[in-house]
């Protein structure tokens, strides 16, 4: 991928410009993580299919959407959506790898303090658009929370005793409720029906949460098996270890209590279990969600079947 760019504008399509800077993340450290859901590391590999996962160190979470088995014996396709954590640190022999899958559109579901703090690294040639899921409805976002940690006395004040928990199973109702957030994931579901959008890549920070959803809901409207979609939404935990094992560390090294943390840096089934309720509560059935909730009509339904299923 040559001629990388910082995706400049809070909203839309973005332009590129040529000028970037390169945002690191800290590497992992060596103390092991306490961990209060089931192993990561035993989480990692709900792949059915080898081609399901890019393995780029830049891009902790890459995978691809599709390879699934849906419940009828069909497949789901691969190599017309992916799905990752943020790309802001996207170069050298990463990009070049990245470069290969092709990817037309990139949504970007963060808030506007996220891509400011941590703008993309995309091609100029790659539409990107911009599609803030939480918006001013976010007391806390991923980025802000992520400050928020660097002092434990805080981070227990603010998110101890079960309450960063709650603040994320209440988050995840707000996927499914918010009026924005449903145009948001209308909007992507709707481009997907048009080759000239696909191969598109979903993304927020962590690729987990507002991501996790977004490829959660697709994959139940295609037919995959609630209890397999909750394996893959898992998965993420094994993926991003590497990416969060230094920031236990230094958190636990500054006298805070790494329970306190785990409830943000995880994925837990109650989280995606509070969407699934919200949603059959409002809607009823998975397709009512994307018909009424997201706005997409029977024809874009039926297209979105079709680009996406094989045989």
């Amino acid at each position: 991928m040559s001629g990388l760019g910082h995706a400049t504008a809070a909203s839309g399509t973005l332009e590129m410009p040529h000028r970037a800077e390169r945002h690191h993340l800290s590497g992992a450290g060596s103390a092991e993580i306490r961990r209060t859901v089931a192993d990561p590391a035993t989480q990692r590999r709900t792949d059915t299919h080898t081609d399901r996962t890019i393995p780029l160190a830049s891009v902790p979470n890459l995978r691809d959407v599709g390879g699934l088995s849906t419940a009828d014996g069909r497949r789901v396709r691969t190599g017309l959506l992916y799905r990752s954590s943020a790309l802001d640190r996207l170069e050298g022999a990463d990009a070049l790898e990245f470069a290969r899958l092709g990817v037309r559109t990139i949504y970007d579901f963060r808030t506007e303090f996220e891509r400011t703090t941590r703008p993309d690294r995309v091609s100029p040639d790659t539409r990107y658009v911009a599609l803030d899921i939480l918006g001013s409805q976010a007391k806390h976002t991923p980025g802000q929370i992520m400050e928020s940690m660097r002092d434990p006395a805080v981070a227990h004040e603010e998110f101890g005793n079960g309450k960063g928990a709650a603040m994320f199973v209440a988050q995840y109702r707000e996927f499914v409720s918010l009026e924005r957030a449903r145009l948001a994931f209308g909007r992507v579901f709707g481009d997907l029906t048009d080759e000239r959008h696909r191969p598109a890549l979903i993304h927020c920070m962590g690729g987990k949460d507002r991501t996790g959803w977004a490829a959660a809901s697709l994959l139940l409207l295609l037919g995959v098996p609630e209890d397999l979609v909750m394996a893959d939404y898992l998965a993420s935990n094994g993926y991003l270890q590497p990416m969060f094992q230094s920031f236990f560390d230094d958190f636990q090294a500054e006298g805070g209590d790494p329970d306190v943390i785990a409830d943000f840096l995880w994925v837990r089934p109650e989280y995606l279990q509070a969407a699934l309720d919200e949603m059959r509560t409002s809607y009823g059935t998975i397709e009512r969600y994307f018909s009424d909730g997201l706005r997409l009509d029977h024809g874009t339904l039926r297209a979105l079947r079709a680009a996406f299923l094989e045989g």
